[in-house]
């Protein structure tokens, strides 16, 4: 099949990725198809095939896509204080998750979507961002730092309490970023009982 006249593979590539996550993100997995996505990247349908295998991989490499430079790019420095990691990671959580809503909104609406396989590749991938968190926990427990019964439980609610700020924050509202992150902070390290 011919290339849309102006195409080209190391622009389509991404292009093709980008307009699958806004169409995912905007009226769901199961109601996009590859026609859509086509259309929005402005190649012909079996153009995509050159991408992606097929719809679900493309999911599946939204996901892994996101989780990926989720790990890559956050830091924990084990030399520094409990506290001092938890408020680093809270902030970081909250920066990182702002700038990608419709990754975050797939990362966690779209699960039910993806194959048992797909879904243990991703699921793995978040479970090692959440043992980074659970990682500060534990520290700041036998340090004495936090007061926490379960850490498996307080890193679950801690990620979808910061993750939560996706869905309401806006630019130009009441509140910049920056106190919406001190505020967080301020609700996380009472959380931890620090």
């Amino acid at each position: 099949m011919a290339r849309t006249a102006g195409s080209h593979s190391d622009i389509t590539g991404p292009r093709v990725r980008a307009a699958a996550l806004r169409l995912f993100a905007r009226d769901g997995y199961a109601a996009v198809s590859m026609r859509q996505i086509a259309r929005e990247v402005g190649v012909q349908a079996g153009a995509l095939y050159n991408y992606t295998p097929d719809k679900q991989s493309l999911l599946a490499d939204l996901m892994i896509g996101h989780l990926t430079q989720l790990l890559e790019t956050f830091r924990d420095d084990s030399s520094s204080s409990p506290a001092a990691r938890l408020e680093h990671f809270v902030r970081f959580h909250i920066g990182f998750h702002h700038e990608r809503p419709d990754a975050v909104f797939i990362a966690y609406m779209e699960l039910r979507n993806l194959t048992a396989e797909n879904f243990a590749r991703v699921e793995s991938l978040r479970r090692v961002y959440e043992d980074r968190l659970e990682a500060i926990l534990r520290d700041g427990v036998a340090t004495g730092a936090f007061d926490i019964e379960d850490t498996k439980l307080a890193t679950l609610a801690v990620i979808a309490m910061l993750t939560g700020v996706t869905t309401w924050f806006r630019e130009g509202g009441r509140l910049s970023l920056d106190d919406v992150e001190t505020r967080y902070w301020s609700m996380v390290r009472r959380a931890v009982g620090a």
